[in-house]
């Protein structure tokens, strides 16, 4: 290195994972056998993400900075021959996202030095790499206790002839996992057509997204597991397990060029039938003692089905009229009893009835009036209720009775009547009368 002997950096703390608002520190450390002329001695910590279209490449096609911080520790002189400890301290950007390296695209954190010198000299830098985790936990994401289900039909073409259909159903124990858990797939294969299928299978598969103009996917599968065949016009229930191995986690948080996700694909070879069940990976796992219990849950469900069915139903809305109690049959008439049995009227509801002229005769079409079919109306209320109908002299049957007057309310039938019923408001006329009139 000619005069340039050492040229390090070294961190205080032995780690090398540090958390979003940690602070990191150490001390770039110089050795030189001559004395160097120097323009400044700088330090620098930052952290970015670069992303490229071509595989494992630097030169970024687009970046993305989280912070960047420098210091000078040295300004304009000379650099004495020997040993040099420059201190620096720095405060990481709790906004920051978690370290990750891809085949097309980086989150990297760093600290580097710099020693500048005059004009035509020889420029000097080193650097260090540290790595940054913001843990994810899996407590926090919204259902992450459900499974995670998908379903579907295919036509089964054979020789380019439809012999039937396959229908493919899968689902995983939760949606949550970290590295070293096992995923339980489930999965229920029914084949309705005339052919035997191919093989069933389950992989584990990240896929990781890089935002450019033109994005680019980078699909692999870290896991596989295989399993047997159905023959025509049967039905199988399959399971499996997928241990995970260490995996970076599912969200970059803070980062917008890569999108990291995971998911568990099921699928047959023939015919061609392939669903997926997106999962999580995280760096914290599900605390199983918070684990919700399918009876807390049906009745937390129970209970808001109840809440919102009593919120949107109205409360009890009170009759707007009395209401009347069905009346009894009527006995036979009897006219000095009914005045000791019914002093204040029967219960039977009262009649409307028409205000017209006084008289209740037919009209001269011989159909009854107003008056007239409200008050057989009324009548007919009672159950059992009849009514004795005497013949004219000259043999005819009498129209319907009607009342004299529209203010009458004894409640009774009056003294000499033949019959009659003691229901309605206002006691029917005699016959002769009804006859005069």
């Amino acid at each position: 290195m000619g005069k340039l002997q050492k040229f390090e950096i070294t961190f205080d703390q032995t780690k090398t994972v540090y958390s979003p608002g940690d602070s990191i520190s150490g001390k770039v450390t110089v050795k030189i056998d001559q004395p160097l002329q120097c323009k400044a001695v700088k330090v620098n910590c930052n952290g970015f993400c670069g992303v490229t279209t071509k595989s494992n490449d630097t030169e970024w096609t687009v970046e993305e900075q989280y912070f960047n911080s420098t210091v000078s520790v040295a300004d304009t002189g000379t650099l004495k021959a020997g040993e040099h400890n420059f201190p620096f301290k720095f405060l990481i950007a709790e906004s920051a996202p978690t370290s990750f390296e891809g085949n097309y695209g980086r989150i990297i954190y760093r600290v580097r030095a710099f020693i500048t010198t005059p004009r035509f000299a020889k420029d000097y830098n080193t650097e260090k790499a540290f790595y940054l985790l913001r843990p994810l936990n899996l407590n926090e994401l919204p259902d992450v206790w459900e499974k995670s289900s998908s379903a579907v039909t295919q036509q089964f073409t054979y020789m380019l002839m439809k012999t039937g259909t396959v229908t493919l159903k899968a689902e995983t124990d939760m949606k949550g996992y970290t590295p070293g858990d096992i995923i339980q797939v489930m999965a229920n294969l029914h084949n309705q057509s005339g052919k035997t299928t191919g093989n069933i299978g389950a992989g584990l598969v990240q896929r990781i997204t890089y935002e450019t103009k033109k994005p680019v996917h980078d699909v692999r599968t870290i896991a596989e597991v295989e399993g047997g065949t159905v023959k025509a016009g049967k039905e199988l229930e399959w399971k499996e397990q997928i241990i995970i191995p260490p995996l970076p986690q599912s969200s970059l948080v803070g980062c917008a060029l890569i999108k990291i996700e995971y998911y568990v694909k099921v699928s047959l070879k023939s015919p061609d039938v392939l669903l997926t069940l997106p999962i999580h990976i995280g760096n914290i796992s599900l605390d199983k003692t918070n684990r919700p219990s399918k009876k807390k849950a049906a009745s937390a469900s129970a209970a808001a089905e109840d809440a919102s069915a009593s919120a949107a139903s109205p409360g009890p809305v009170p009759p707007t009229t009395k209401p009347t109690s069905a009346p009894r049959p009527a006995p036979r008439h009897n006219a000095a009893q009914s005045r000791r049995s019914y002093p204040d009227g029967p219960s039977a509801p009262q009649a409307e009835f028409y205000d017209g002229p006084e008289g209740g005769s037919s009209a001269g079409n011989g159909q009854p009036n107003k008056r007239q079919s409200q008050l057989v109306n009324a009548f007919s209320y009672a159950p059992g209720l009849s009514f004795l109908q005497d013949r004219q002299p000259n043999g005819s049957a009498p129209s319907a009775p009607s009342y004299g007057a529209s203010n009458t309310s004894a409640p009774f039938a009056p003294e000499g009547a033949s019959g009659g019923s003691l229901y309605p408001q206002v006691p029917p006329p005699s016959y002769d009368e009804s006859c005069n009139t």
